[in-house]
């Protein structure tokens, strides 16, 4: 996952609404949004090379997504990053207590961003700031640098969705369709160069090597019922395909 914007209104009749979208090369081999057979419990795209995942939903509200760091000055791991996300979905742990659990084990990771939570709580955590943040509410943005880091498509997309907080699933799904590009002097040096960093600098990146894979919708409702919606993309953009699942309401635990 590359790039995710997310309101977090505890006290609200939509606690959660979250878009993500993931980039990747498109050789990588990925399966879309549906029940893991062999975990049931998740319910997430899945990097087939690796076993994990960008993005998940489990029962009771817990929920977790990441990013890739760009920064070429990082170490390299030796884990897959995507075992962070499906790790948690598939446990009993509080988001809390699974921070815990890996706190010794965040070296072994190329860098990312961890963002999870569960009906309560929503947390996140990072290569670069290894120590959990409880998120208070707000909307905030999650790119390949760190949480809310002011990168032109972060802003401009955080902006836009900060004014369709009550849109509808199609309008949501339109605005991370956005092509823009930043303008040369707004682009961050992460060390690719200036001609991957222009075609990194749009919401949707469109190629036929690497582009946006996917883009998610997660919403979840008072009552904890959760739906989430994915769109698969292949070279070029071209859509193939959409799935969406939907979990049950529950009682909240006060």
């Amino acid at each position: 996952m590359c790039l995710v914007v997310f309101a977090w209104r505890p006290e609200s009749q939509q606690p959660l609404l979250l878009l993500a979208n993931r980039d990747e090369v498109h050789a990588r081999p990925s399966a879309a949004l549906a029940q893991w057979a062999d975990q049931p419990s998740i319910y997430a795209g899945r990097d087939l090379e690796a076993g994990g995942t960008w993005l998940g939903i489990a029962a009771h509200g817990r929920f977790a997504t990441l990013t890739n760091v760009r920064d070429m000055s990082l170490p390299l791991g030796e884990q897959s990053r995507g075992a962070l996300v499906s790790d948690y979905l598939a446990g009993q742990q509080s988001p809390q207590e699974y921070l815990h659990s890996i706190a010794a084990e965040l070296e072994q990771y190329s860098g990312f961003n961890l963002l999870l939570g569960d009906a309560q709580s929503m947390w996140f955590v990072s290569s670069t700031e290894p120590r959990p943040k409880r998120l208070s509410p707000g909307i905030y943005g999650l790119c390949n640098a760190s949480l809310d880091t002011p990168w032109p498509k972060l802003v401009r997309l955080r902006t836009m969705f900060s004014a369709h907080l009550e849109a509808t699933d199609e309008a949501l799904f339109t605005l991370m369709q956005d092509e823009q590009r930043a303008a040369d002097d707004q682009l961050p040096d992460t060390g690719v160069g200036l001609a991957m960093e222009r075609m990194l600098s749009s919401i949707f990146i469109r190629g036929e090597v690497y582009g946006t894979r996917a883009t998610s919708l997660l919403r979840r409702f008072a009552d904890g019922r959760t739906t989430l919606a994915e769109r698969s993309y292949g070279v070029n953009g071209q859509f193939t395909g959409q799935n969406q699942v939907e979990l049950p309401a529950f009682i909240l635990d006060k």
